[in-house]
């Protein structure tokens, strides 16, 4: 029997039935439907202020006036957004897209040689950013093709009086704003207060049309834009809603956010299935901050939360936390990474709550298969979500069958069109019946429940992140006293898996700790190295390739 046949009979009642995309033509009228049904509901609070779901539509309009009337963008231009979880996320990723523009989510953490390369991969001719990381963008900029540069800065969405005060504390007292000069740059305030004066032409976006440039280092090669269309991203949070079965009452959820929203995780989730619904979404914008996260979680009756292993642990082991009313939880959702035994059953003593673990890449819009609340199976990434097709293959592409590993492989309406300007990479990526390779070596249960088991590519996750060795392997590389390295990662119970280099240094000679700082200064913090080991040789090939699969198993073993 073909897994195809097995879910349509084993779950006729939706696991593999597909759902009905055409309910939305694009995020676009996700957006315009949500902001008016819930128009007096709260939407998005963020460092003490809160939107309804008519101030995201007021403020995201404004955004499109201005971008169609004073630049020079035309729908189908990109613009990149670089921001941490901030109420005017919402409102620039929205408006970009009321205005037929395709955004470009970057991580604030960039590096500025990260930062270029994502720049110049997109095409990017706009930049909304954060005045904390504008520093870098000024080194940069010299050398992209940007045009408009908009700053935001943290307390931007507050009132007036407010907001000059505390941006002020921000970046005077705390000194969290490095000095910048940008000259030409428009303050978002400014942009939002001109946009009101113009008047918006609503642009038609269709499922085909590219919504989201997401990067990611894919299932081959470096990093490169995922073309995520709205026809995608729709699907995807329409194939999310049956998962959560009952758990979602629209338009009373409290939903806490602490996954950045540039990440594709929380993207839709967060601004496609809770927005759908009229939720409530609480934006954490340092979840790092563990005594500030806690205090904002007094202030909320929150009835979910949405998270992964990393910040489940860190919480559970927070006294504060603990002592959290939690009788309103009642869905908590991860993903990014796997889930541990140890933090599931941690975080069911805590709060009461059982997570419902799921599995996706970004590829993917990012979610292929869920948990549901009902019927959970710790230690799997649960069953497909509507309308996605698995199966896992060989290394010669045959299929294998039930409790037999293989690559896994997914086929749905959440598929990605393809990479943005490499054919070939999207080629790779694919097999010859149209299913996405991920990469990841899975096995399907004989009760149609998914086990990962293995990762076939080289990609190291750190907190949720993709690492890709090439690129640590490249920085280190360039340093004058090291000779040749290999990056693999390794497992880290707080992180999951943390960076490893084993590395032959030249007769100079280098220790780990300036291999570090020479990492902090090309390497945003999560890819940096946490682990150097010096060695004379390394495992090769015979035509002369590092065997990374033998260094990882080595450490692993150790």
């Amino acid at each position: 029997m073909s897994f195809e046949q097995f879910y349509q009979d084993k779950y006729p009642q939706g696991i593999a039935l597909g759902v009905d995309s055409a309910k939305y033509s694009s995020m676009v009228d996700v957006f315009n439907q949500a902001v008016t049904k819930y128009a007096d509901r709260p939407a998005v609070s963020a460092v003490g202020v809160t939107l309804s779901y008519k101030d995201l539509d007021v403020q995201s309009r404004n955004f499109a006036a201005w971008l169609q009337n004073k630049t020079n963008l035309k729908p189908g231009d990109r613009i990149a957004i670089q921001m941490p979880n901030v109420c005017q996320y919402l409102v620039v990723i929205f408006g970009a897209m009321r205005a037929g523009l395709i955004v470009v989510n970057t991580n604030p953490l960039y590096t500025p040689r990260e930062m270029e390369h994502q720049f110049n991969d997109s095409g990017a001719k706009a930049l909304v950013v954060l005045a904390n990381m504008a520093a870098n963008v000024e080194k940069v900029l010299p050398d992209t093709s940007i045009e408009h540069v908009i700053v935001t800065e943290v307390a931007d969405m507050h009132s007036t009086f407010k907001r000059t005060l505390m941006n002020m504390v921000v970046k005077h007292v705390k000194k969290m704003v490095p000095a910048y000069n940008l000259p030409h740059a428009h303050q978002l305030p400014a942009v939002l207060a001109a946009g009101a004066r113009e008047k918006f032409t609503p642009v038609e976006c269709k499922q085909d049309d590219i919504a989201v440039l997401q990067y990611t280092g894919g299932t081959t090669g470096v990093a490169k834009g995922a073309m995520l269309t709205h026809g995608n991203l729709v699907a995807n949070l329409l194939q999310i809603r049956p998962m959560l079965e009952d758990n979602i009452v629209e338009g009373k959820e409290v939903v806490i956010a602490p996954l950045p929203l540039y990440h594709i995780y929380s993207f839709t989730l967060n601004c496609g299935t809770m927005l759908e619904a009229g939720a409530h979404n609480v934006l954490i914008p340092n979840p790092r901050d563990i005594d500030a996260f806690v205090k904002e979680l007094q202030d909320h009756e929150f009835t979910a939360f949405l998270g992964l292993n990393t910040l489940f642990v860190s919480l559970c082991n927070n006294e504060e936390f603990c002592k959290l009313d939690f009788s309103n939880l009642k869905l908590t959702a991860s993903g990014g990474m796997a889930l541990t035994s140890k933090a599931a059953k941690t975080w069911k003593q805590v709060t009461g709550c059982e997570i419902c673990e799921g599995y996706g890449m970004t590829e993917t819009s990012p979610v292929v298969s869920f948990n549901p609340r009902s019927a959970i199976q710790l230690g799997t990434i649960g069953l497909p979500l509507p309308g996605t097709l698995l199966k896992t293959v060989d290394d010669d592409n045959n299929e294998t069958p039930f409790g037999e590993r293989g690559e896994l492989c997914v086929k749905g309406p959440q598929v990605m069109r393809g990479y943005w300007q490499r054919p070939d990479d999207t080629r790779k990526s694919m097999t010859d019946d149209g299913y996405l390779r991920t990469g990841d070596v899975a096995v399907i249960q004989e009760d149609g429940y998914i086990r990962i088991v293995d990762r076939k590519k080289d990609m190291i996750i750190v907190s949720g992140f993709n690492v890709f060795p090439n690129e640590v392997e490249d920085v280190i590389s360039g340093h004058p006293n090291v000779l040749e390295c290999a990056a693999v990662g390794i497992p880290d119970e707080k992180s999951g898996e943390a960076v490893k280099v084993y590395l032959i240094a030249s007769k100079d000679g280098v220790t780990a700790g300036e291999l570090k700082e020479f990492c902090r200064e090309r390497l945003t913090a999560y890819k940096v190295p946490r682990h150097f080991e010096f060695r004379t040789e390394l495992p090769k090939t015979n035509v002369g390739k590092v065997l990374r699969r033998e260094l990882r198993d080595e450490a692993s073993n150790h």
